[in-house]
Order: C-alpha cells, then structure tokens, then sequence
C-alpha cells in the first residue's frame, strides 16, 4: 500500500486503517480469531491501527496489545481513544484532566506498550474546558507516552476553538480528527474536511460503509436493516418506519447499481470514495471477520472515474446527510430541551 502523511506530523500511515471496534465481546468474541485478522491486515500492508478504551469496556485493547506483542508493536501507528463511560463512578468518563491522566495508564496497560502513537479525545464534552483537555494531553506528549494528539467526531467550531487554545495557551494541538463519513453521510464536506486541510490535520473516517449500509447487504428487495443487530442497539439508523432510513436504502440501492456498471463491488467503492477525497488520510475499516477483512483490502489500490464521481454526486448530493440523524455526535444544546429553551 502506499502510504501516506498524518497530517503535517509526517508520520507515515497506510490509506485504510484497521479499526479494532468489533474485537471483543461487541463483536468477534475469539480473541485467537481476531488476531489473526489483526496479523492478515498488518501482513497486507496495512500499518495503522485505532481502538478505544470503551469499546468492549478495555477488551478490544487487550486483544490488539496480544497481536502486536512479540515485536510487531515497533512496525504500527498505534491510535487509541479516551471518553467514553468505564465505570459506574461518574469520574470515570470524560475529557478532564483527571479521568485523561488515570485512563491513559490503563490503555497502555492494556495495549501493552510504552507509548500511544495517537491519542484521541472520542467525543467533545461542554462540561469540560478544552484548555483543561489539552493541558492534560501535553503533559502526557511531555512525558513522553503519547506521541500526538487529536479529536473524534468533533464539529468544525470545537475543532477550531480547540486549534485557538492550543496556539494561545502553549498547548499541543490535535494533529489528527476522526469524523464518521461516508457515500451516504457527507456533511462533514460542508465544514469538518475543509478546517481540517486549513489547519494541516490528518482526517480519518469512521464508518465509511455507513455501518453496514453500503457493505451491498442492504438492497431492495433483500435484508432489511431494520433486522440487523445494530438496529437494536440505535433504532434512529436503522429503523425503517423513519423516513431517514428509507431515503438511505433508495440511495444504498442505487450506489449498488453504479458500482455494479462500474465493475467494482460496492465495499470497494465506498472505501474509494472516502479515501480519494483529498483531504482523507485513512479510512477506519472494522471488520469482525477475515472474510470482511479480505473484501475491504482491495480498495486500498481503488480509483473512482470523475464520471462515477458525478453519478454519486446525483445520488447523494455533496455535504448532506441522507439521514440527518447520522451526526455521530448531538450536541446537548439541540438534544436537551432545558438548553435549548433557556
């Protein structure tokens, strides 16, 4: 694979990046399984690899640190997230400088390693004062057991505000962000991609296949996605009765056909789309099989003709959100009526 900047850091990253979400008990529960996918995506070319403390409550780490154990740690990008609840304490979650100094040890513990290449904060939190987030970090870089630093689904003005407070006060900035983005939800175009080119920063997508909506399951006529697990656990994606999703699976079905006339499977071409864009470093891939692993490799080598370029344009026009409720992060001051009516 050829690779590519993060950022201005000029650390070098493969353009599809292994995401470690689905190894553990949220999805792939055989960690000797997982690691051999873990070992397929490195041996392919691959040199990037995200995970976060919440995903399968530390379990998903554990795994990654046991493939990467016996000398392969010094070959990979190791990126990993703080935020998320890990606890009943209601201290053990968030972006204070509390929870960030107590948690990073227990990643690292956990990764089994010495350093986090890149750390990331996975949501913002209004509560918290960025400065006091980033003050925390830069001790952490100072310290020598995080390399860089950077944002998870943060909307354009944090990003900004957050490159401000870095400049002002001395602080390390986010060299990196990680916003969700995909053929179907391109809202991020609007705003998110184009501050993150001003500012020099790494983007790396999550969910490029929309959570299972371009993996070319969901066409008409076939599985329903109102069916899936994931349906379970955030019915506002998934649920057909919403108009959101319905409008999703008429544009999941026609990308299908363009990718069908373009000789190329709808993986392939979504993973393209995302990582062609020029301001995409890496697209986050998760799979929790090696067949899934094995369908998304390709894409790595994948090149989209303006003229299918233009045809997904029809399909889902540039900068919008077939569903609006795929944001990946509400901001309470919309969600919670008591900010909202102040």
């Amino acid at each position: 694979m050829e690779n590519r900047s993060l950022g201005s850091t000029g650390v070098k990253v493969s353009p599809l990046c292994l995401g470690a979400m689905m190894f553990g008990a949220w999805g792939n529960t055989d960690h000797d399984d997982s690691i051999r996918i873990i070992h397929r995506a490195l041996d392919a070319g691959i040199n990037f690899i995200d995970t976060a403390d919440v995903y399968s409550r530390g379990e998903s780490e554990q795994i990654v640190g046991k493939a990467l154990a016996g000398g392969r740690r010094e070959d990979v990008v190791l990126a990993t997230k703080v935020h998320g609840t890990m606890g009943e304490d209601p201290n053990q979650f968030g972006n204070t400088r509390r929870w960030i100094v107590k948690e990073v040890e227990d990643s690292l513990k956990r990764l089994g390693t010495d350093w986090i290449d890149l750390y990331q904060i996975h949501r913002p939190e209004p509560d918290t004062d960025i400065d006091d987030t980033l003050g925390a970090l830069s001790d952490l870089v100072h310290a020598g057991k995080v390399r860089y630093i950077g944002s998870s689904t943060f909307p354009a003005h944090q990003i900004v505000e957050a490159q401000w407070a870095a400049e002002r006060r001395g602080r390390e900035r986010f060299v990196c962000e990680q916003p969700p983005y995909s053929m179907l939800i391109r809202r991020i175009e609007a705003d998110v991609l184009p501050v993150c080119e001003r500012y020099g920063m790494g983007v790396i997508p999550w969910s490029p296949l929309a959570g299972g909506w371009l993996s070319g399951r969901y066409r008409k006529g076939g599985d329903s996605p109102g069916e899936s697990r994931r349906a379970q656990m955030i019915p506002s994606r998934y649920d057909m009765s919403l108009p959101g999703n319905q409008a999703k699976l008429e544009a999941a079905d026609a990308l299908g056909s363009l990718a069908d006339e373009a000789g190329i499977s709808l993986i392939e071409m979504a993973l393209a789309f995302v990582i062609n864009h020029p301001a995409v470093t890496a697209a986050i891939i998760g799979p929790r099989t090696m067949e899934q692993l094995e369908s998304q490799l390709p894409a790595a080598e994948a090149k989209l003709s303006e003229d299918v370029l233009d045809r997904i344009d029809e399909i889902v026009p540039p900068g919008v959100n077939v569903n609006p409720s795929d944001t990946g992060w509400d901001p309470p001051w919309l969600t919670d009526p008591s900010q909202r009516r102040r």
